[in-house]
């Protein structure tokens, strides 16, 4: 007799969710997220984000420096993918 898809034991569990703030994964990085100014719209208009948004390590983050809002890479965790770029 089959089973139904309720009976199936569940499969890729997380069973410690979060656990990525232990592990400082930076070393791995084969590439070095570099912030510059003249690209990026957010220093420029204000709007986009697109770097903090689509960053799997969620690396990027946005800081006050100067009065201004600026994003910066957290080293520690980043390991250079590229998305952000």
């Amino acid at each position: 007799m089959s089973e139904k898809y309720n009976e199936i034991p569940m499969a890729g569990n997380i069973v410690e969710p979060g656990n990525a703030m232990k592990y400082k994964t930076g070393g791995w990085r084969a590439q070095r997220p570099i912030h510059t100014d003249e690209t990026c719209l957010w220093v420029k208009n204000g709007t986009c984000g697109l770097c903090w948004i689509y960053c799997p390590d969620n690396s990027v983050k946005l800081t006050e420096k100067d009065g201004k809002y600026i994003y910066e890479f957290d080293l520690e965790y980043c390991k250079g993918c590229g998305i952000c770029a």
